[in-house]
């Protein structure tokens, strides 16, 4: 693809080429003495520009034969714009960028378009809408991603991994408001060839926008139900009259009610980059973000739950927040990357992030007492900041053996999280709690002191290397391998009672992981121009700070991936099809050693051996693109049981794993685009089901079970484009008004039970300038 205007090229001529050449030498030698040269671009695709190191006269340019030049680029990964449903090529997988076709894992791509059109306004909501991906919360704000059965415990920036795990509350460090995001690139099973350390579960990478090298601005207001507002700016274009500087700039604002008594929200997310072509090979990227959420009168859990478990029906607008309770976080963040193209083909790129994030609460949380049979009200404060920084340095391009051209790429990388965490709970605010007759305002404010809690430091270093040798035309193997070493270091601060302000126990943890080897390995064959086969082995593991026998460290908890499946591409490319069936084992997973008298720590230590496991099993069958030129679609649908396989309760063996995350999903999303005289309208929406999930145990010798049965949520969009540049759209959620738990309480003592919204409508409009 190459991009330019009529009065770039108007009474110039190209000179002719002949041979063999790569598409970036090609171009160039059609462009000499033009003045004008060929920059590509992160799609694959080229512009042409205005040549400042040469700008020679007319009369130097000579017309020869015009020749046709015929050749290949890595499908464009960009979505913006396309008002496509997937993608033509990804690497969050490998390093590699592939179509989905060539991927040999199952993998998502949730859309620009798909994300205005279905309303997706945090990766929340993106979680909830993506195939085989749950999501979960613990508590009205904190939030839980989960996959095949696992939880995520990172998440990717443009392919740089965060931790979301670092510390008991790192997930509520986290703000991401999707207006600056151009996709989500999703693959689930083992990540580790890129994202080292972590569990079996998914890699959900957040692509940002890019600025453009065309002017465009955008603004976009919506207003909804419960008293939400919300407006965005996006401009971006070339800064320069060259176009070699280019910049883009979002800022989104919000200000929502909710459903809950009593709560409401404010946030702003403020985004800018700017791309540099220092030459026609060399480019150099700058981004920031700041962004903030303001919450008032979020409880730090959720709703109770009756003594055996069961639901007390009480209505979803049901808040027992006080008035001054509040729970904010602050996130700054900048990426830095270099990208340099050889004139042989290969690339080296260094990207590094930083982010330092902040959360300060204050709120409540209930406690069931069973022998009294009486709710309380404590109330808890937490103030932590984590910064994380992650840096990567690979090179990648094409290399000949044994006469088929074949690709490579070298990596190393290095992570850093530094948590510093400030907690205090345990005051009691009401000692018996009214459930039905609540008021936020009879309990003032306690000013809960805080005290240090936890202080933590992991660093991560690694070295990679993948590699897609093409075996025959229709036969791809595709290797990789990773290195990591990796360090962790905390102290803990237990504290007796709330009014002590000296910890009774005041732990120091330090363990280490040294030349882990994280493997991937997958085989695609063509079985003509739109299927191919592929399986695919991936691993990945998780350091565990458990002492075995000797004294000695347990080996990481190691998870992998087996899956063996069938994808399709059609209409050059627009629709993506596949099915998948996976088997995915955690194994080494820490098992309490039976008798404790042969610990070299007995009677002090508890020692473990490497022993249990959990495997997960199932299948996965998925479409995403366009069936028609005017009707997108993107459906899934997911089995996923995972059951322990060895453990030290014996009464765990066979049982499931995790019972409140579901075992069967079924997502779809769609938007048709009307034809003739109503093309301007477009009607769609999506369906969310899946099966009953429990939690079940005893509390003081009391049996317990907390159920949230099979449910469906059904939502319906309508989109209008009065005119070219100004387009409307109304969004309708949850359509059946379905009452259900988002989330479901562990225990009966500290309950969490979380409603999904009721039905609830917003109204969009977006203008280009």
């Amino acid at each position: 693809m190459l991009t330019f205007t009529a009065e770039q090229t108007e009474g110039k001529h190209t000179a002719g080429v002949n041979g063999r050449h790569s598409a970036t030498g090609a171009l160039a030698l059609l462009l000499a003495g033009t003045g004008l040269r060929a920059v590509l671009l992160d799609n694959g695709a080229f512009v042409l520009r205005i040549d400042n190191t040469h700008s020679p006269a007319a009369s130097d340019a000579t017309t020869l034969s015009p020749i046709t030049v015929t050749g290949t680029t890595t499908p464009d990964s960009t979505t913006e714009g396309t008002h496509s449903y997937t993608t033509g090529s990804m690497s969050t997988a490998t390093r590699l960028n592939l179509s989905m076709r060539d991927t040999p894992q199952a993998v998502t791509v949730i859309t620009r378009q798909r994300i205005q059109d279905q309303g997706l306004a945090t990766v929340n909501d993106v979680v909830q809408a993506a195939p085989g991906l749950t999501f979960r919360r613990f508590g009205p704000e904190r939030a839980s991603f989960y996959s095949r059965g696992m939880y995520v415990d990172n998440i990717m920036y443009d392919g740089l991994p965060v931790s979301l795990d670092s510390s008991n509350l790192s997930q509520d460090l986290l703000t991401t408001d999707m207006a600056i995001y151009d996709r989500v690139e999703i693959v689930r099973g083992a990540t580790g060839l890129m994202q080292g350390a972590g569990n079996p579960s998914a890699a959900i990478n957040l692509v940002r926008k890019r600025p453009t090298d065309v002017p465009q601005v955008s603004a976009g207001v919506s207003a909804g139900s419960w008293d939400r507002y919300r407006a965005e700016l996006d401009a971006s274009g070339p800064l320069s009259e060259d176009g070699s500087l280019r910049g883009r700039a979002v800022i989104a604002t919000q200000d929502y009610g909710s459903y809950k008594r009593g709560e409401s929200s404010k946030g702003q997310t403020f985004y800018g980059i700017l791309e540099k072509d220092l030459n026609a090979s060399t480019k150099l990227t700058f981004s920031a973000l700041h962004e903030e959420n303001r919450l008032h009168g979020n409880g730090f859990t959720g709703l109770p739950v009756a003594r055996d478990g069961s639901d007390l029906g009480l209505p979803r607008s049901t808040s027992y927040a006080n008035d001054w309770e509040h729970w904010n976080k602050t996130t700054n963040s900048a990426f830095l990357g270099l990208d340099h193209r050889f004139d042989n083909g290969w690339r080296m790129h260094l990207s590094a992030y930083y982010a330092q994030a902040d959360v300060d609460m204050l709120g409540h949380y209930i406690n069931y007492n069973i022998t009294t049979g009486k709710y309380s009200q404590l109330g808890a404060r937490n103030a932590h900041q984590e910064k994380q920084s992650s840096v990567d340095l690979y090179a990648s391009g094409p290399f000949e053996l044994l006469g088929r051209k074949h690709e490579l790429v070298l990596g190393t990388s290095y992570r850093n999280i530094d948590f510093d965490g400030h907690s205090r709970q345990g005051v009691v605010l009401n000692s018996n709690l009214d459930l039905y007759n609540f008021d936020p305002s009879a309990v003032a404010n306690p000013n809960i002191p805080l005290r240090d809690w936890m202080d933590a430091w992991i660093t991560q270093q690694s070295v990679y290397a993948t590699t897609r040798l093409n075996l025959a035309d229709r036969l791809k193997l595709i290797l990789g391998g990773r290195l990591d070493w990796f360090d962790y270091n905390d102290t803990v601060n237990t504290y007796p009672n709330f009014t002590s302000n000296t910890p009774s126990v005041s732990a120091h943890n330090r363990y280490s992981v040294n030349s882990q080897l994280t493997r991937y390995a997958g085989l695609i064959y063509d079985l003509n121009d739109q299927h191919s086969l592929y399986a695919s082995y991936t691993d990945i593991f998780k350091p565990q700070n458990y002492l075995d026998a000797s004294n000695k460290l347990l080996d990481p908890v190691v998870g992998r991936n087996y899956e063996i499946g069938i994808k399709g591409e059609y209409f050059n490319g627009a629709l993506n099809a596949s099915a998948t069936v996976f088997r995915m084992d955690q194994e080494n997973r820490a098992f309490r050693s039976t008798d404790q008298t042969q610990c070299a720590g007995y009677p002090t230590v508890t020692c473990y051996s490497a022993a249990g496991e959990v495997r997960s099993q199932g299948i996965e069958f998925e479409v995403q693109g366009a069936i028609t030129p005017n009707w997108q679609l993107s459906a899934g649908y997911t089995v996923a049981i995972a059951r322990y396989r060895k453990d030290s309760n014996a009464s765990n063996v066979g049982a499931l794993f995790d019972t409140d995350t579901p075992r069967h999903l079924f997502k779809l999303s769609t938007m048709y685009r009307l034809p003739g005289a109503l093309q301007g309208w477009r009607i769609g929406g999506s369906v969310y089901y899946q099966d009953s999930i429990y939690n079940e145990g005893t509390t003081s010798g009391v049996p317990f079970r907390i159920t949230q049965g099979a449910y469906t949520v059904v939502d319906l969009v309508a989109g209008w484009q009065a005119t070219p540049k100004l387009d409307v759209q109304l969004n309708i959620n949850n359509v059946f008004d379905r009452k259900y738990y988002n989330a479901l309480s562990g225990s009966v003592s500290f309950p969490s039970n979380v409603y999904g919204e009721p039905r609830n409508v917003m109204l969009s409009a977006r203008y280009q300038f």
